[in-house]
């Protein structure tokens, strides 16, 4: 009984003490498009986010807040989610063309790095810390429904779970042991155990929403997930085990994405569909990208 109350003491005092968190602007409203996602940062703290004034660019915001193309996919493709790995690897779903992209460090080559006829369309991207394992959530809007894929470092596509509610953000945690997926359409968020060859088991519910939408999410290096409430113009963001620590309300209503950034990786980066920028503030934890 003394343990509960003192966790939600805590949990109370948490929220007393960040319910006035501010939060900017980043770059000019309308500087990227209504597909707006992606976001990524780099080891040397810039932020990269997709469909940069056109569709199909992806943007590269320095520290110092200069912003230009980084890189054109090619033909019709568009991307959405981004994740970097060890080596500095940047990996795009092309949401369009059933797609995995790979580009090299300076933006000049966008390689086809997996192509998978049977995905919906890639949707948002999580990278294994422990052995570079990409994971592809793979919504059907329409259908209301979503799929799981695996690709592994040598590009070979796996489907992990199909028939599933509308999956969208994903997910691994700082240790590499778990998944988290989203279903947006159903509100609800589920965690799967991740085995050593970089399959699922033991799924579980980890915590369900009530109206509005989900989005993109990150981790903090400490557990916590950063969660983006799509509609309702917040972040929330849920301890290990589940529970609600906080809501951030944002400027605008429709956060897609987010990723951490900052000259310590406090900062947490949020991309805005119905604003077309991004918008930031300051986390407790470095994000654990």
């Amino acid at each position: 009984m003394q343990k509960n109350i003192l966790l939600l003491t805590c949990l109370l005092w948490l929220n007393l003490c960040h319910a006035q968190r501010t939060v900017h602007d980043l770059l000019p409203e309308h500087s990227f498009t209504e597909g707006i996602e992606g976001p990524a940062t780099d080891c040397k703290g810039n932020i990269y986010a997709v469909n940069y004034q056109r569709q199909g660019t992806i943007c590269k915001i320095t520290p110092t807040g200069e912003h230009s193309v980084y890189a054109i996919l090619p033909g019709t493709s568009v991307g959405n989610g981004i994740r970097f790995g060890k080596k500095g690897e940047m990996y795009v779903a092309d949401y369009v063309n059933h797609n995995i992209f790979k580009i090299t460090r300076n933006g000049k080559k966008v390689k086809l790095f997996a192509h998978e006829p049977a995905m919906n369309q890639p949707n948002d991207l999580a990278i294994s810390p422990t052995n570079g394992y990409l994971y592809a959530s793979d919504p059907d809007w329409k259908a209301g429904t979503g799929k799981l894929w695996l690709i592994k470092p040598n590009g070979e596509v796996i489907l992990l779970a199909e028939n599933l509610g509308t999956t969208n953000g994903i997910e691994v945690s700082p240790d590499g042991k778990h998944l988290y997926v989203g279903e947006s359409a159903q509100l609800k968020l589920w965690k799967y155990d991740i085995l050593e060859d970089g399959t699922l088991t033991n799924k579980q519910l980890f915590h369900s929403f009530e109206g509005y939408g989900m989005d993109g999410m990150r981790c903090d290096i400490n557990g916590n997930l950063y969660l983006a409430r799509y509609g309702k113009g917040t972040v929330v963001i849920l301890s290990p085990d589940g529970h609600l620590l906080e809501e951030i309300r944002l400027k605008g209503n429709k956060p897609s994405n987010l990723t951490f950034g900052g000259k310590d990786r406090k900062t947490c980066y949020i991309t805005m569909a119905d604003r077309g920028c991004l918008e930031y503030f300051d986390a407790d934890f470095p994000g654990r990208e």
